[in-house]
């Protein structure tokens, strides 16, 4: 396919920053929203981006996008899915945290919880939460990954394998439309299995943009989880297999006339 200098200035944001947004890219290059919609439907039509609401994201493949432009991606829906999932979670309570950008904006909405026991594979909970005396934060031994601080393999396996905790909150990079949930790295998978399985109640926290990723790891169903909370759910798919299996769907930001 031929880019113009436009298209191509696009996939060059898209690569840098994980992806682009419809109205800003109009203000960027002066051009109407309209005229932004067909660049990303060429854009998308060759593969080249993929299409989410509002915009396009760099596509998946085996790997992720970079760590830094994933905490950029709808930073205020993780926002609003981090404060409603700490809403579920009272004082006095033991819980897991694993990997993600999203599962840092429940850590984040948690620092005026009192006396909460944070058992975690992410460094970068670990160290928000370390500071407040009314948190005991216990950390997954076993390897860092460098791209974003997460401690995977078995030895974190092993070590999650010794508790039974109140709840479990974790993140996923992608939700097949038949409930899927899904990762790129095989040993973090491992490590969120195990979190699932020793947890009495499992939150799943995921903005939509997760409905139009792919990636290749399985970690289980979205039938395996207590609650799925996200900002908005417009698959019919979904929400049917959340009604079937009595998973509690919580939407932060539901388009209006949207029915539960």
């Amino acid at each position: 396919m031929f880019l113009t200098g436009r298209q191509t200035e696009i996939l060059d944001i898209a690569k840098a920053e994980g992806r682009v947004l419809v109205e800003e890219l109009a203000i960027r290059f002066a051009v109407t929203p309209q005229t932004i919609r067909k660049d990303l439907n060429d854009l998308c039509e060759s593969h080249a981006l993929t299409r989410i609401h509002g915009g396009a994201i760099f596509p998946s493949g085996a790997e992720n996008v970079r760590y830094e432009a994933r905490r950029s991606i709808a930073a205020p829906e993780k926002q609003a899915i981090g404060k409603a999932a700490a809403d579920l979670i009272p004082n006095n309570a033991s819980l897991f945290i694993n990997i993600g950008t999203t599962t840092e904006a429940v850590g984040e909405a948690l620092l005026d919880h009192r006396e909460l026991m944070v058992i975690t594979n992410n460094i970068n909970v670990a160290n928000r939460l370390r500071v407040f005396p009314s948190m005991e934060v216990v950390i997954a031994g076993g390897v860092v990954r460098g791209s974003d601080g997460g401690v995977v393999g078995e030895a974190a396996v092993d070590f999650i394998r010794q508790f039974k905790v109140d709840y479990a909150v974790i993140g996923v990079s992608a939700i097949d439309q038949d409930g899927a949930l899904l990762d790129y790295d095989y040993r973090e998978v491992k490590v969120a299995q195990a979190i699932m399985a020793n947890a009495r109640h499992v939150i799943l926290v995921a903005d939509s943009s997760k409905f139009e990723r792919a990636a290749p790891v399985r970690i289980g169903h979205l039938s395996q989880v207590h609650t799925f909370i996200t900002d908005r759910c417009d698959s019919a798919a979904i929400r049917a297999i959340c009604r079937d299996n009595d998973v509690r769907l919580l939407e932060t930001a539901p388009k209006s006339g949207d029915i539960e």
